[in-house]
């Protein structure tokens, strides 16, 4: 499998997400892959993404650029453009914060964090497959896919 360079932009955010969970565990090696996500919810990095903030601040840094990609300089394509904007607003949506998002008799979450939870794994997910697909398997430290 060849190793590919270049990284689809709709795979930034999974990354980030991914190593910033990564960390997590590296700092707390015994637990586990679903305690790691959940101690990712409510972090600044979360809260940034869940906002809307940190796709904000892409776009303001693509757009103070003039959407010329720094790595490669090439000039971001519109269509790529606005599937960013389309991450953003599904990742707010699935993201959407409440206060108290769990039961208050249990620790289990109500559908809100539960459908987080679910986002957070499948965007892990997701850059698994993109790390096995383009041939950086060394990258999946969570073997979520496995």
């Amino acid at each position: 499998m060849n190793k590919t360079k270049e990284k689809p932009y709709v795979i930034y955010l999974a990354e980030i997400i991914y190593k910033n969970i990564v960390n997590i565990k590296k700092k707390n090696p015994d637990i586990s892959n679903i305690d790691a996500i959940e101690g990712f919810i409510g972090t600044p990095t979360y809260n940034d993404i869940s906002s809307g903030k940190f796709h904000d601040a892409w776009f303001k840094d693509l757009e103070d650029n003039d959407y010329i990609d720094k790595k490669s300089g090439k000039k971001i394509p519109e269509e790529t453009l606005k599937l960013l904007k389309i991450q953003k607003d599904a990742t707010i949506k699935q993201l959407i914060k409440y206060p108290e998002l769990y039961y208050a008799k249990t620790s289990y979450p109500l559908e809100i964090s539960q459908r987080a939870f679910d986002f957070l794994w499948r965007m892990c997910e997701s850059y698994e497959l993109w790390c096995k697909e383009t041939g950086h398997s060394e990258l999946m430290s969570l073997k979520i896919i496995n």
